[in-house]
């Protein structure tokens, strides 16, 4: 699915809107794309001359595909906010240029707790991975 298509479920706008496309897969694994342009505000400041995505943006991409897992939740009009990581760790820089492909599965689901596995892959390398624990919270409704 496309952003537009995205939008109809996920609460994330520009310039926070960290997907390009989603999928879900036969296994049920959610799939994501973005590719970083090199104009996104973060950059700006992470580092002049030498711009890489910072880790924790590679987080909020990991957790915007996972949205998909959710999504009738998310079309209730409930919010997934963060409440935890867990295992996170980057393993390589992702640079202007760079194609970030996420897959993410569903872990364990609690009422509304959610916690999510996922990976950032940039040229067939792992760049980010780790555990996400999310509530969908009525906050936005």
């Amino acid at each position: 699915m496309n952003q537009e298509e995205i939008k109809a479920f996920l609460p994330h706008r520009e310039p926070m809107l960290l997907v390009d496309t989603l999928a879900l897969d036969e296994e049920g694994q959610a799939r994501g794309e973005y590719l970083v342009r090199g104009d996104e505000p973060f950059l700006q400041g992470h580092f002049p001359g030498f711009p890489v995505v910072p880790g924790v943006v590679l987080c909020e991409i990991i957790a915007q595909s996972a949205g998909i897992l959710v999504r009738e939740k998310l079309q209730e009009g409930l919010l997934p906010l963060f409440v935890g990581m867990e295992k996170v760790r980057f393993r390589r820089m992702v640079r202007p240029g760079d194609r970030i492909l996420t897959t993410c599965r569903l872990l364990r689901r609690s009422g509304m707790m959610v916690k999510i596995a996922g990976e950032a892959w940039v040229e067939g390398e792992v760049c980010a991975e780790g555990a996400f624990l999310m509530i969908l919270s009525d906050a936005g409704k």
